[in-house]
């Protein structure tokens, strides 16, 4: 399920991949615009089963995460932290997984 939310800090928009067990698997930079959030979602279920559109990258501290790139390069979604790179392929397959699910508007 995917979330669009406010940040309180500068009233951005921002969105972020949920999975069934309530743990962010994939989140949006900040948009001006709530329509951009929206089609930031949008790009996210275009691009997330293609595999070369994601890019794993070691993290500090011994930790990995993903990157989810548009066609053009540009990211479109970071991950959280994992333990190992299993634990980022995993993540990747769940975002090819669950972008199906509904978009819940927290900003209303």
């Amino acid at each position: 399920m995917f979330e669009l939310f406010r940040n309180d800090a500068g009233g951005k928009f921002h969105f972020r991949l949920k999975s069934p067990n309530g743990e962010t698997i994939l989140a949006s930079e900040a948009y001006a615009q709530k329509a951009s959030a929206l089609n930031g979602i949008q790009s996210v279920k275009r691009h997330a089963g293609e595999s070369s559109n994601y890019e794993i990258k070691a993290a500090g501290g011994g930790k990995w995460h993903f990157i989810l790139r548009a066609t053009n390069g540009e990211i479109i979604g970071v991950s959280q932290l994992y333990v190992d790179r299993d634990g980022a392929r995993l993540g990747i397959a769940a975002v090819a997984k669950h972008t199906a699910g509904e978009v819940r508007d927290l900003t209303v």
